[in-house]
């Protein structure tokens, strides 16, 4: 019999529909793909460590989505080129099974600034037959299969297939630092997915940061699109606020030839977005999840570290394209978790609920205040197009240090919202634009308080996922 993963009852911030780790610390989600009727999400995992350590790949696998088994631990850094971590990866399937490749991490002993020296960055490659039991690992890119002028800094191998003239090809795309300290892409080719050979490098007209990481390549609807997370972009006063960012590229052409980027987006501007990935589903749906953390901010408080766990992943999402605009929408499935409907007061005002959904219709693109905690809230200001969010009390507040992000918006007609014990995705004008943060009321339980002068909101309460222990 399955057993049930039961949590600690005191421990109220653990999230009623969210993945996270058992025990320890997560981060990127990985090889996600839908496999031998399963969807399969790897992620990156530190069991032993609540605050971050070497990582490994932590495995849940699901039918629907909503009920999911944890399959333990799938990878750890056992070989010579992987000692030191097994970092970000991907995962294709064909019809030899399930392919798993991922970036091994080897930092070498010695004085060295693990920039330009000391460090080693391998693709290793992995198969399955079943989603369960895993190949012996083989080293198909090093160092010395990389262009001479990177640094050590190339990792997160994603993999897609394109069918060019009825020839079938793979390729995997890289994310890089060169050694002129700017962020960008490598691309490799293969027909075996054992034997890749180097094909070009991608980059962005403007300087984009000094490294790109987590890369992707699909298509949605005729739409081109590159995904990458850069680092070190210079914060402006609407974008980039973060320390790390997430983001894509609509982009015409071939990027192993002549292409030609658009606009860099950013995938969600909160607090608590990084390293997303995609995959297509058996319906042929082009799916998204994120972690729900960041790198690099202390200032970020996560108090659920004290509980010996810290870190999640998002709630899927669908990337649709509505208007040549790419958009995220939650995943249908979501609905299923609607317990019973809420009533509110005649101030639009809710007690108390740990977990819920809600649908606000915002008539007349007015101004319009939600307001989750005594100090948390999010605000449309209609006369000068700007949506925010906003934590108060600094450390001491349900953001635990974390502030403010805003953003021009030229209408906000809908706000699409999902509040957990300890998180709160906020979707703007059908995914138009999105806001994730982490968030910590008081026994995981928050009000939420709507103030307009013409809105419509309903509201449902939202049971938990069950997860069990294969």
């Amino acid at each position: 019999m399955k057993k049930e993963l039961i949590y600690d009852y005191k421990d109220y911030w653990r999230l009623g529909f969210h993945l996270m780790p058992p025990e320890g610390w997560l981060n990127d989600p990985n090889g996600l793909c839908w496999f031998q009727d399963y969807y399969h999400v790897f992620f990156q995992y530190s069991p032993d460590d609540p605050a971050g350590g070497i990582k490994h790949w932590g495995h849940y696998r699901s039918r629907d989505l909503l009920e999911w088994e944890y399959m333990g631990i799938a990878l750890s850094p056992e070989e010579p080129y992987d000692r030191d971590g097994v970092y970000s990866g991907s995962a294709i399937v064909n019809d030899q099974g399930m392919h798993l490749f991922y970036t091994g991490n080897v930092k070498m002993a010695g004085d060295f600034d693990f920039i330009t020296e000391g460090r080693q960055s391998n693709t290793i490659h992995v198969q399955s037959k079943d989603g369960l039991i895993f190949s012996e690992k083989r080293c198909i890119l090093n160092h010395d299969d990389y262009p001479k002028h990177m640094t050590c800094h190339i990792r997160d191998p994603k993999i897609w297939i394109e069918d060019r003239g009825h020839i079938k090809a793979y390729y995997m795309i890289l994310g890089a630092r060169n050694v002129n300290n700017q962020g960008e892409a490598l691309i490799y080719k293969s027909e075996n997915l054992f034997d890749w050979f180097f094909v070009g490098e991608v980059m962005s007209p403007e300087e984009l940061g000094f490294m790109w990481e987590c890369p992707d390549v699909f298509e949605v609807n005729g739409t081109k699109v590159l995904c990458i997370s850069p680092q070190g972009i210079k914060a402006l006063e609407f974008d980039y606020q973060n320390v790390y960012q997430s983001g894509y590229f609509a982009y015409e052409g071939n990027l192993t030839g002549i292409y030609n980027l658009g606009r860099f987006k950013e995938w969600d501007r909160g607090f608590d977005f990084y390293a997303p990935q995609t995959f297509e589903d058996g319906k042929g749906r082009r799916i998204l999840i994120g972690w729900m953390g960041a790198a690099d901010t202390p200032q970020h408080e996560n108090p659920t570290i004290a509980m010996g766990w810290q870190h999640a992943l998002t709630i899927p999402r669908e990337i649709t394209v509505t208007g040549g605009q790419l958009r995220q929408v939650p995943i249908e499935e979501l609905k299923k978790l609607r317990h019973k409907k809420i009533e509110l007061d005649q101030y639009g005002n809710m007690q108390l609920y740990p977990a819920y959904e809600a649908v606000i219709e915002n008539h007349g693109n007015a101004d319009l205040r939600i307001m989750f905690s005594e100090t948390f809230q999010a605000r449309y200001d209609a006369e000068n197009h700007i949506f925010s969010i906003l934590f108060t009390n600094g450390a001491d507040g349900d953001g635990k240090g974390r502030g403010s992000r805003r953003f021009r918006l030229a209408d906000c007609r809908k706000a699409h919202i999902f509040v957990d014990t300890s998180s709160v995705e906020i979707f703007l004008n059908d995914g138009e634009e999105v806001f994730t943060t982490r968030f910590y009321p008081q026994a995981g339980k928050s009000n939420l308080s709507v103030l307009g002068d013409r809105y419509h909101m309903d509201i449902w309460e939202l049971s938990k996922m069950k997860i069990t222990e294969f």
